[in-house]
C-alpha cells in the first residue's frame, strides 16, 4: 500500500509540474509563431526561352546566355573560360578543359539546364557525357541516358560511382533538361576527419532522382571515394570530349 501511495503521489507530482508549463487555456494563438518573419523573395519567371523559371530575386546569376563573366579554366583557376556561347547556351570545346565559377560556394540551391547531343553519337559513358561537381569535387553525372544502358551510378542523376538515381526521368537527346539541387557542405574536425558528411537532394526534370543523399567522399572514374578537407568550392563544369550544353545557371547561397 505504501509503495501504491508513493507512486500515485508521483504522477500526481508529475502532473503538476506538466500543467505549470501549459497555458491556464489553450487557444488556436498557443501554437502561432509570428517572429522571425520570413524574408521576402520575388520568386522567377517562366520564360520562353528557358525550360524552367528565371533566377529568383535573391539568386547569384551565373550564366545567363551572354557571356562566360563568371566562369574561368578548370586548369589553373584563373584564365578565361574556353567554351563557347551562342543561342543562349554555353557548350563545352571538347579537349579545351572544365570550367569552373569564380565564386566559391557552401551550402546552396543550384539551378542549371542541360543538353546532350541531338545526333547520336557512341553509347554507354560516350554519350553527352559531362558532371556538375558539387564544390569542384563530387560529381552528379550528366549523361544522354534515353535509352542508353551504362552502369546504374553512372547514369544522368547519378553521384558518380557511388548512388544511382532512385528513377531514370532522363528525355531524348538535343531536349533541354534540368537539375535543382539542395546541398549541404562537409563538416570536418582539426584532424580532417569528416564529422558531417555533404548530403545532396536532385530534381532531374521535376522529378526527385536524390533524396537527401549523403555523399561517401570524393567521386572518381577509378577506385574508392577518399576524404579530402576543404572549405568553400566553385561549381564546376566537366568537359568529357562530348558537346553537351548548358543553360540558365543561378544558385542561392543557403
Amino acid at each position: 500500500m505504501k509503495k501504491l501511495m508513493l507512486t500515485a503521489f508521483s504522477m500526481a507530482a508529475a502532473f503538476a509540474a506538466h500543467a505549470q508549463l501549459q497555458p491556464a487555456k489553450q487557444t488556436p494563438e498557443s501554437s502561432e509563431l509570428w517572429n522571425p518573419v520570413p524574408r521576402v523573395v520575388t520568386p522567377g519567371k517562366s520564360s520562353p526561352a528557358v525550360s524552367g523559371f528565371t533566377a529568383p530575386s535573391d539568386a547569384i546569376v551565373l550564366f545567363d546566355g551572354k557571356n562566360l563573366d563568371q566562369w574561368v579554366s578548370g586548369k589553373d583557376g584563373k584564365s578565361a573560360a574556353p567554351w563557347t556561347v551562342a543561342d543562349g547556351a554555353m557548350t563545352v570545346a571538347p579537349k579545351s578543359g572544365d570550367i569552373q565559377t569564380k565564386q566559391t560556394f557552401g551550402d546552396y540551391q543550384l539551378h542549371i539546364e542541360w543538353r546532350t547531343p541531338a545526333k547520336v553519337d557512341g553509347n554507354g559513358q560516350g554519350r553527352g557525357n559531362s558532371g556538375v561537381f558539387m564544390q569542384g569535387i563530387y560529381e552528379l553525372q550528366v549523361l544522354d541516358s534515353y535509352n542508353n544502358p551504362t552502369y546504374s551510378n553512372g547514369q544522368a542523376g547519378s553521384i558518380y560511382k557511388q548512388t544511382m538515381p532512385l528513377v531514370n526521368a532522363a528525355v531524348g537527346p538535343g531536349e533541354w533538361q534540368t537539375y535543382d539541387v539542395v546541398y549541404t557542405a562537409p563538416h570536418f574536425n582539426k584532424d580532417g576527419q569528416m564529422t558531417h558528411p555533404p548530403y545532396i537532394t536532385v530534381i532531374h526534370n521535376g522529378v526527385l532522382v536524390q533524396n537527401h543523399t549523403a555523399i561517401q567522399g570524393t567521386t572518381p572514374y577509378v577506385g574508392q571515394p577518399t576524404i579530402e578537407p576543404h572549405g568553400k568550392g566553385p561549381i564546376k563544369l566537366q568537359d568529357h570530349n562530348n558537346t553537351t550544353s548548358f543553360r540558365n545557371v543561378w544558385i542561392r547561397e543557403l
